[in-house]
């Protein structure tokens, strides 16, 4: 009995050999489930690039760990809804009317901050062009005549370095083939007739309105009051990086963000204005559209401006 219990080298043996057979079969099963979450990666490459959550899924993550609900939420550094990068929703479908029943649209486009942006020479850092041109902006600089006189009493003349908005001549090339473009501007015309030809060699504004067209209300000055232009709201609007520009007619506004030297990959007048303008092109009346996208009227109601007696 006591000989049985004997310890024998020959069962250790055999007992290492099964151990390691078990951390063999389990490391093998191991190899082969990661062979197979490659193949699996790989048969997602030859049908379609996988994104960065099809692949986290594989491995057990799940997309929302990718994003949270502050994602959606709006950007908090502006006060009213400029037109975002994406084009909305409800610019997609387009009405049935054929658009050459309705006649061209009617776009007034405001200058400084939304087709160029333009700075006193001497006061401009050179960096700040340098910058600029080194990514592409294009600027030019010309002179006009001011409205304070010398002590002579000529007037003055200023010097002026002009940044275009990125897609500019396209913009107003494109857009003039479906709509008759009006200018109007705030800007005295001794500064802002020569930078507008310049940038309108081809003569696509049909007319040209500056400050003294403007009117003075008792919640802001120089509000640009479209019945100038034209009676008939329905086909008409105004693109303007200051939204109280278009206070009488707020239906017809069109917020855009303001463009300055710094913003070098800007891409508002092609990317996001001028599909908008495609489309309220092929509208019987704007402003039910533009009502739905901004909701300028309560906007301005939240500012303390009443509504006009413009109907939606």
């Amino acid at each position: 009995m006591a000989a049985a219990e004997v310890f024998s080298p020959t069962a250790a043996a055999a007992a290492q050999q099964q151990q390691r057979g078990k951390a063999a079969s389990q490391a093998w099963r191991a190899v082969v489930g990661w062979i197979g979450f490659l193949l699996q990666v790989l048969l997602q490459i030859l049908r379609g690039t996988p994104s960065c959550t099809q692949l986290l899924s594989f491995v057990g993550f799940r997309y929302p760990l990718l994003s949270g609900p502050a994602a959606s939420e709006p950007s908090p550094e502006v006060a009213f809804m400029p037109l975002r990068s994406e084009i909305p929703a409800d610019v997609a479908p387009a009405p049935a009317t054929p658009p050459e029943s309705l006649g061209r649209l009617t776009v007034v486009l405001d200058l400084d901050e939304t087709l160029v942006s333009a700075y006193e020479s001497s006061s401009l850092p050179a960096i700040v062009r340098t910058q600029a041109v080194e990514a592409g902006l294009h600027c030019f600089d010309m002179e006009c005549i001011s409205s304070d006189k010398d002590v002579d009493g000529k007037q003055k003349v200023n010097h002026v370095t002009v940044f275009e908005r990125p897609g500019l001549h396209e913009f107003l090339q494109k857009t003039s083939e479906f709509a008759d473009l009006i200018l109007f501007t705030a800007g005295l015309e001794g500064y802002a007739r020569p930078l507008v030809d310049r940038i309108d060699v081809h003569n696509r504004f049909r007319l040209r309105f500056y400050r003294p067209s403007t009117v003075t209300m008792e919640f802001r000055e120089h509000v640009k009051d479209l019945s100038c232009v034209s009676k008939d709201f329905c086909r008409m609007v105004i693109v303007d990086n200051n939204p109280f520009s278009f206070i009488l007619q707020p239906l017809n506004g069109i917020p855009c963000v303001p463009f300055s030297a710094g913003q070098h990959s800007d891409d508002q007048l092609m990317t996001v204005i001028f599909p908008l303008l495609k489309h309220l092109s092929v509208q019987k009346d704007v402003r039910p559209v533009l009502y739905e996208r901004f909701h300028m009227p309560e906007w301005f109601q939240k500012h303390g401006i009443p509504q006009t007696n413009q109907a939606v």
